[in-house]
């Protein structure tokens, strides 16, 4: 206590202190003295009131303290009290384990009055159960023999709870209710006749099968109600579960195989067309039948059971059974050829599956194939070795009449799949890798025609179908190459237009970059196949060099001196071995120089320090590349920024009236190259003749 006593008068002297520094703060020390007794009394306040606060927590703790135990003594007085009187009532509980009995007993002997008149009366509701059964009553016998099941049910329950263990009154029980089991039965068949006939009862008499789902769907219910009792209880009565319903889906299968399998009315030492009458009849009465599944049937069962989708894939795989036991048989060629046709095509087109009516309920492209791959080549390999060969060299022509239409759907998909990624170069995912494998299926395709023919064909004279394959292949190859091409150059664009700007010339790295960006993008088209692999790398070759010289020839850069002029033409020839380096590469080492020679001729017409010159410059590049034209010419002295209009004129006139005579078949590199449209009035007095058309 002295500790903080001293503590505080030294920081007491520490603020005086501070307070008093200055002389003319010493007429203040009344004020001071003032404040700081305003302060203490402030804390001294909430002292007093803090300590109170304490003190009345602690009173009211205490009270509480109090009551508590008061409570507690109360409780201890209670359970004293209820502990002598449940020693008190041990006796009577053990007493009352007779009335507990007597009241099971009183349970069995109430359910046995309750049923009792049930149980006088079960011959005379046998009878007219069979009666109302005969009488194709379903639903008013169905009543009666629940009526029947129940108090049966109910009355074994009673003896099962009383004495689970007495199996001869069980029995008695059972005995005397062994014409329910019957009735049951007798009802159950007559269900399944209904259901039998089910595709001429739903078109007569719809509430007979609507009449019979509602009785199989009680029984489910009561199945349902028994197999919980059987859980709680380990009780389940005799016959239970029934499982109507799974039955009914059985008889309902079978009636489709059996509908399917009865198509067939004759043979072939009756008819030679019986194949084509079997599976024409099959046809129609698939049709015939899911059309009345859907508008008739489909509302006799309940939403869940997806009737329409059920008997739509049972009658898919009655068919298919039916087509493989027809396999199995000993076919002649013509019987094959039918077969498979219908298999094939026939199944799934509009004509069967595939109706309009049915589309909207059943996506056909979602079924099985009606025969596995393995039997449909084991069809035409038995197809092809019986067959004559006059016969094979018809089939033949036939398939590649065929494959030519399939060849110009295949080119119109090719071209919308390139359509829809350029909507979105994003999609379809894998885009480059499905676009090679469009190309290369070409080749595949040339090779598996060609082995064909060989195999089959006896003549070696090509057919008319022939040069259309051929030609709609190469297409679609070449249109593909094309494509992936201009993939390529959709991502170069950026760098292209950078291509003889001022931003080149100070330091660009586009070429640098275009030349990664090629080399990746074909080590992707490495997968491509010969030739088409060469002709898609010479392509690239070509337009990037073309897209290098229409850079130039769009004047996006006009050199202001010799030294700019000498820097830009060193860095053209710098590129143009980058370029042949990488397309070397590409092309295996085989020689690729003279289109990026063209972008060197050109630099060297830049670089000319004498002017005069210019003119002996220009017709080394004519002489070189004689698909150049008058505007290219032009172009490039633009380019250059030195040459007068007087030298431009010259030049262009003298080579007008020079023309040079080449030989020699050249790869034209100009040719396609255009030039933007230029004012004329500077050249008015110039030839107007074109140069070396």
């Amino acid at each position: 206590m002295e500790e903080t006593n001293r503590e505080a008068v030294a920081t007491a002297v520490q603020r005086v202190a501070g307070m008093l520094q200055r002389s003319d703060q010493l007429d203040k020390v009344e004020q001071y003295r003032r404040r700081e007794a305003r302060k203490k009394a402030s804390v001294e306040a909430r002292l007093k009131a803090a300590i109170q606060s304490q003190l009345d927590g602690v009173r009211t703790g205490l009270t509480q303290l109090h009551n508590a135990l008061v409570d507690v003594k109360d409780i201890q007085s209670s359970l004293a009290d209820v502990s002598k009187d449940w020693r008190q009532s041990i006796n009577t509980i053990e007493n009352l384990k007779d009335v507990k009995d007597a009241v099971v007993q009183h349970s069995q002997l109430a359910s046995a009055v309750e049923n009792l008149k049930n149980i006088f009366s079960v011959p005379e509701i046998v009878n007219e159960t069979q009666l109302l059964i005969e009488q194709a009553e379903l639903l008013q016998a169905h009543r009666k023999l629940m009526d029947l099941e129940c108090s049966r049910d109910d009355l074994m329950y009673e003896q099962y709870r009383m004495d689970s263990k007495n199996t001869s009154d069980m029995n008695l029980i059972r005995i005397y209710f062994e014409d329910v089991q019957a009735l049951s039965d007798e009802l159950a068949k007559q269900l399944w006749m209904v259901l039998q006939r089910s595709m001429v009862t739903v078109r007569r008499d719809p509430t007979m099968l609507v009449s019979v789902v509602r009785i199989i769907e009680r029984e489910e219910k009561i199945d349902r109600r028994m197999l919980d009792r059987k859980k709680q209880t380990g009780f389940i009565p005799p016959g239970r579960p029934k499982q109507w319903k799974d039955k009914m889906f059985k008889v309902l299968e079978g009636t489709v195989s059996t509908r399917i399998e009865g198509t067939q009315s004759v043979t072939r030492e009756v008819d030679k067309m019986w194949l084509v009458r079997l599976l024409e009849i099959t046809r129609k009465y698939v049709l015939d039948d899911l059309i009345v599944v859907k508008n008739l049937m489909v509302q006799c069962f309940p939403p869940h059971y997806n009737t329409f989708r059920r008997f739509f894939c049972l009658y898919h795989n009655a068919v298919s059974a039916r087509v493989k036991e027809l396999t199995s048989e000993d076919l002649e060629a013509n019987e094959i050829v039918s077969l498979l046709t219908w298999v094939l095509n026939t199944y799934k087109s509009t004509e069967m599956m595939g109706h309009p009516e049915l589309c909207a309920e059943c996506d056909v492209n979602e079924l099985e194939p009606l025969l596995p791959q393995d039997v449909v080549d084991e069809l035409l390999i038995c197809l092809f070795s019986c067959c004559s060969s006059l016969f094979k060299e018809q089939v033949l022509r036939l398939c590649l009449k065929q494959m030519n239409s399939f060849l110009i759907r295949y080119k119109e998909e090719a071209v919308a799949y390139k359509e829809e990624h350029l909507r979105d170069r994003q999609l379809p995912q894998c885009y480059v890798q499905y676009m090679i494998a469009i190309i290369n299926n070409c080749q595949t395709f040339k090779e598996s025609i060609n082995s064909l023919k060989r195999k089959y064909s006896q003549s070696s004279e090509p057919t008319m179908s022939d040069a259309a394959i051929e030609k709609t292949l190469n297409e679609v190859a070449k249109e593909g190459c094309q494509f992936l091409l201009d993939e390529v150059f959709l991502d170069l664009e950026h760098h292209l237009n950078e291509l003889l700007t001022r931003k080149w010339l100070t330091g660009s790295h586009a070429v640098d970059t275009i030349c990664v960006t090629v080399e990746d993008y074909f080590n992707d088209f490495n997968k491509i196949k010969k030739p088409f692999n060469q002709e898609m790398t010479s392509e690239a070759h070509r337009r990037v060099v073309m897209e290098y010289i229409k850079a130039v020839m769009q004047k996006r850069i006009t050199f202001k001196n010799a030294d700019e002029r000498r820097e830009g033409a060193d860095r053209m020839i710098k590129e143009a071995d980058q370029f042949k380096f990488l397309f070397r590469k590409l092309a295996g080492g085989e020689d690729t120089d003279r289109l990026c020679d063209a972008i060197a001729a050109i630099a060297e017409v830049f670089k000319l320090t004498d002017p005069t010159l210019l003119y002996l410059e220009v017709t080394t590049l004519v002489s070189k590349y004689p698909d150049i034209r008058e505007e290219h010419i032009l172009a490039l002295l633009a380019v250059r920024g030195d040459a007068s209009r007087e030298m431009r004129q010259m030049i262009i006139e003298t080579l007008s009236q020079n023309k040079m005579s080449y030989t020699g078949v050249t790869q034209p590199i100009f040719k396609d190259i255009t030039v933007p449209t230029i004012s004329m009035t500077s050249v008015t007095s110039m030839a107007t003749a074109k140069l070396l058309k």
